[in-house]
Formats: structure tokens, C-alpha cells, sequence
């Protein structure tokens, strides 16, 4: 248990949206995939994830950043999409509607909260445990917290910042106890935990971030953990699952994502700044591994904030 109070205290998290949406059609997604870590609390209505777990009125889901999942709104849909088509044409699927529209509207409807959850303000948390996605239910202290940062961020009370900041931290602090508690995916937390204790490790993922946009070879990792370039992708990949390169494609993609939804800056500016020197390229990767162009993932965020 100490080594979990240790990574909760290392975690930096943010709060980044909460809205209200209500389904206009029922779709099926077949790989739904984003790289924010979001909660759907569904006010009314019925869901279902990972090929038929059932999420239903007045529970809640958990989808991890950079996890992809199958995913169907509402009850027996006719259609079945990509994510690439549901991105493009969300608008054609899901209504943003106000806090009070979601206490009464009719059908399926449900508040979305998505956040940042990093260790050492470098490794997605929740990324980094591989777990799936999974259902938040019969957990009330939950579901009063998400009420809470919904209603607050919709206020203009003084204070309301504060009050989000809070609250979305007490959110990550119960969705950890929630999967403790329950005793989830405990293999996952044994094999992928351990990492955190490495100072090493943490070396590399706070050069990465600091970095993003330079070299990241194997041998310029090496030097900063203090091992040898033949080792060093054996040692990274021992202690996270995964190999550096894969690693820091995930992280200069990521930051590509809140360039585009934070910023004016061109495609190419963008690519340069994430450390991708030829722009056709880094569309290629963007696509490849979003699904989406990175014009029309651009394009989705200014139709959702509207």
C-alpha cells in the first residue's frame, strides 16, 4: 500500500473538459480511441464497451488514455463505425446539451469528464498500467464527485478553478481506490507498478518530455540512464512493457493532440515541435495511430466547443 500512496503523491494531474451530451443516434464503435483519460456517467439510457459489458442509468465508465476499445452508444444500433467516421461526424451522433437539458432529456445521456493523470508529470498514469477499459459501478462517492466538477465548471462562482482542480484530483485518488478496492487487474498493477521505484527510468521519461522535440535515440537515452546503448531498449522495455521508440512516439503524438486543440499553429509548426522534421511523415504516423487526420481531429474540437 505505501508504494501506491507514493505514486498517487507523484501523480500531476489537470482537469481538462466536462460536458453534457445527449446520443442522437445509436452507434456502435469499433475502436474508439483517445488519448485523454475520460469517465462517461450516464444519466439515462444504456451503454456497452469491450464487446457487450453493459454500462447502465446512473453508472459510470472509465476509458484510459491511449487505450482503444470497442464501444456502442445506446441500445441494438444499426450503424457501425469507425472511429475515424464517428471523429469526423460526432456532431451527426452526439448533442451537446447544458447541465440543465441533461437532468431531463429524454434517451441516452451522459456527462463526459476527461482528465491528465502523469507520474512525475512525464508517464500517463493510467496508460502506463495497461489496464482496458472498465466500469465504475455501484460507487456513489464517484458519481457525487463527477456532479460536482460538472457543476462547477459550468459556474462562474469565484473560486470555481480551485474547486475543479480539487475535485478532479479526489476523482483519480477514488478511481485508484476503486480499482484496489475491487481487486482489478491485479497482474497488471504487480507487473506494470514497479517501474515507479526506478530512478533511472524516471531520468528517462523526464528527459523525453523535456526534449520532445530533439533526439531521442537509443544512445542518447543510454547516457542519461547510465547503461549501455545495446541495453538500454531491453531495460526499457523490461520495466514498461514497451520499447523507447514506441514510448516516445506515444508521447510526441499526445503532445501533437493538445498543440491542435490549444493552438493556432500550423500542421507543420505542430510536427516540427514534436520532433518530426518532415510534415507528410508525421500526417502519416498522426493517422495511423489516431484513426483521424490531424486537420480533422483539429476540426472536431472547434465543432465540440462551440
Amino acid at each position: 500500500m505505501e508504494d501506491y500512496n507514493k505514486i498517487i503523491e507523484s501523480l500531476s494531474i489537470r482537469y481538462l473538459k466536462a460536458k453534457h451530451f445527449r446520443v442522437l443516434e445509436p452507434v456502435a464503435v469499433d475502436n474508439y480511441y483517445d488519448v485523454e483519460n475520460t469517465i462517461l456517467y450516464l444519466r439515462s439510457g444504456q451503454c456497452s464497451f469491450n464487446g457487450g459489458e453493459v454500462v447502465n442509468e446512473g453508472e459510470a465508465l472509465f476509458i484510459p488514455g491511449g487505450k482503444t476499445t470497442s464501444f456502442v452508444f445506446g441500445s441494438n444500433p444499426s450503424l457501425r463505425i469507425h472511429n475515424e467516421d464517428f471523429l469526423t461526424n460526432r456532431e451527426k451522433y452526439l448533442q451537446p446539451i447544458s447541465a440543465e437539458d441533461a437532468q431531463s432529456a429524454q434517451g441516452l445521456v451522459f456527462t463526459q469528464v476527461s482528465f491528465e493523470a502523469k507520474v512525475f508529470d512525464s508517464v500517463n498514469f493510467f496508460a502506463s498500467l495497461d489496464v482496458p477499459a472498465f466500469s465504475l459501478s455501484e460507487n456513489p462517492v464517484i458519481y457525487e464527485i463527477i456532479d460536482d466538477i460538472s457543476r462547477e465548471a459550468g459556474s462562474k462562482k469565484p473560486g470555481k478553478d480551485r474547486i475543479v482542480k480539487i475535485s478532479t484530483d479526489m476523482l483519480v485518488v477514488e478511481v485508484i481506490r476503486h480499482i484496489l478496492d475491487r481487486k482489478l487487474f491485479v497482474e497488471q498493477l504487480a507487473t506494470n507498478s514497479t517501474y515507479f521505484n526506478d530512478p533511472r527510468l524516471i531520468d528517462i521519461f523526464t528527459y523525453i518530455k523535456e526534449n520532445i522535440s530533439g533526439d531521442l535515440s537509443n544512445k542518447v537515452l543510454a547516457n542519461v540512464a547510465n547503461v549501455s546503448e545495446d541495453y538500454v531498449g531491453q531495460y526499457f522495455k523490461m520495466l514498461t512493457g514497451i520499447n523507447p521508440q514506441d514510448y516516445i512516439e506515444y508521447q510526441r503524438m499526445e503532445k501533437a493532440v493538445t498543440l491542435l486543440r490549444t493552438s493556432k499553429k500550423s500542421i507543420r509548426e505542430i510536427g516540427k515541435e514534436v520532433g518530426y522534421k518532415d510534415t507528410a511523415y508525421f500526417c502519416r504516423r498522426f493517422k495511423m495511430m489516431f484513426g483521424i487526420p490531424a486537420g480533422k481531429m483539429r476540426r472536431r474540437e472547434s465543432l465540440m466547443n462551440v
